[in-house]
């Protein structure tokens, strides 16, 4: 099945946990602190695989999770890191984020690797906080907490040349004929309910990517038919064939219908390059009316070719013409892109005081909700080290100030707090 839109849920790894562990061996007093660090979380990294052209792999698993870090040992022995997960999308995937509609990546190239939720770094252990002041430390940090997304995919498959029109046009048996692709052909309108690839060989060492976009009708930019779900495989082509049926009641209407479509769903669309080609021509009844189809057309200015894709009467001068297209078409990335969007960048530092109740606070931040996670609530050291990140980013004073009592609740993230001068 062809899926060329998802959504799904991704989650990095949370970092291992650091060790507060003391070294026991025997004729060694004071063996110290020796309390391995935790292992980094596994990243979520989506990779393009050529050989892919559909999302259909998402269909049954919409939830991600890369490995956990393992936590630290005795020893001053560090916990393994989490495996990376490797999800493959195939070429001209474009990632957002559901939630906010931003763009996080394009992915046009095999191979390429995108990075979407990095893993939680591991928990020290106390082999890390003894000073000279305190060298019996009961202090450690646990694991980073993990990062998640829910993430939109969507495919927009990257060809050469597209060939667009009306349903019925023809375009899937000149893609048959023109290529080494096999579609479903048959003598009924939106035959074509999915995008079809093929591979046409120019000569030996040239060969171009072709796309049957499935037919469009008056409407389709804003949904009707097939076309908005489609439309977007456009995009990526740099030269269309604009394929007419010879059959049709006004070829010349549909030519203006389908670029009007083509304009109200991206005005770039407009301004690719265009081969019109009028097919079945060995039908006597397109035979009888060519010489006032060619008029209208001359009267528009518009290259004009005649072809029958059944016959396959002309069709190799059409791809060869196409194929001169292209070579005068810019790459892609030369195309105007739209401008981007800057946004401030959010300093994880900052926080906010709010106050839910008689005797309810909450502390809202990056920074201080995620040191509350990487807290050993049970040791008194790692308390007394919570207490002076809080001093230090500035939330001790920011509570003061907003009238906090002896014996009030303050929540930081999932934990709650009682606040005590």
């Amino acid at each position: 099945m062809f899926i060329d839109q998802v959504e799904i849920h991704v989650r990095s790894g949370k970092g291992g946990d650091g060790m507060v562990h003391f070294h026991r061996e025997k004729f060694v007093t004071h063996g110290g602190p020796d309390g391995g660090d935790g292992g980094k979380g596994g990243d979520v990294v989506f990779e393009v695989k050529s050989t892919l052209n559909t999302l259909s792999s998402f269909r049954q698993n919409q939830k991600f999770k890369a490995e956990d870090g393992v936590r630290g040992g005795p020893s001053q022995m560090t916990g393994r890191n989490g495996k990376d997960l490797v999800i493959h999308v195939p070429p001209g995937t474009v990632i957002f984020d559901a939630d906010t509609g931003r763009i996080i990546g394009d992915l046009t190239q095999s191979g390429q690797r995108l990075v979407v939720c990095k893993g939680g770094r591991g928990g020290r252990g106390n082999q890390h906080f003894a000073t000279s002041r305190n060298q019996a430390p009961r202090t450690a940090e646990k694991g980073e907490p993990y990062e998640e997304k829910r993430l939109k995919l969507e495919l927009k498959l990257i060809a050469d040349i597209g060939l667009i029109g009306v349903p019925n046009a023809g375009k899937s048996t000149l893609l048959s004929v023109l290529t080494n692709a096999h579609p479903k052909i048959a003598p009924y309108p939106f035959t074509t309910l999915e995008p079809n690839l093929g591979v046409a060989e120019i000569d030996v060492n040239t060969t171009v990517v072709l796309a049957d976009i499935p037919g469009l009708i008056e409407g389709a930019s804003h949904g009707a038919g097939l076309g908005h779900d489609f439309l977007r495989h456009v995009q990526r082509t740099r030269v269309l064939i604009h394929l007419l049926d010879g059959l049709s009641d006004d070829p010349v209407a549909d030519y203006s219908q389908i670029n009007t479509e083509l304009s109200l769903f991206d005005p770039n669309l407009g301004k690719k390059p265009q081969l019109v080609a009028l097919n079945k021509i060995d039908q006597p009844e397109v035979q009888a009316r060519l010489a006032d189809i060619q008029k209208k057309f001359k009267k528009l200015k518009v290259e004009f070719m005649t072809i029958s894709a059944l016959a396959r009467t002309n069709t190799r001068e059409l791809l060869v013409k196409a194929c001169q297209k292209l070579a005068e078409t810019p790459p892609m990335e030369e195309f105007e892109a739209p401008m981007p969007v800057y946004k401030p960048k959010e300093d994880p530092r900052e926080f906010v005081v709010t106050r839910e109740g008689a005797h309810e606070w909450r502390v809202s931040g990056s920074a201080i909700e995620r040191a509350a996670k990487m807290t050993y609530w049970e040791h008194d050291g790692s308390l007394r080290r919570f207490q002076k990140i809080m001093a230090t980013l500035g939330v001790e004073e920011a509570l003061r100030q907003a009238g906090v009592q002896e014996g009030d609740t303050v929540s930081i993230g999932e934990f709650e707090l009682e606040w005590q001068d």
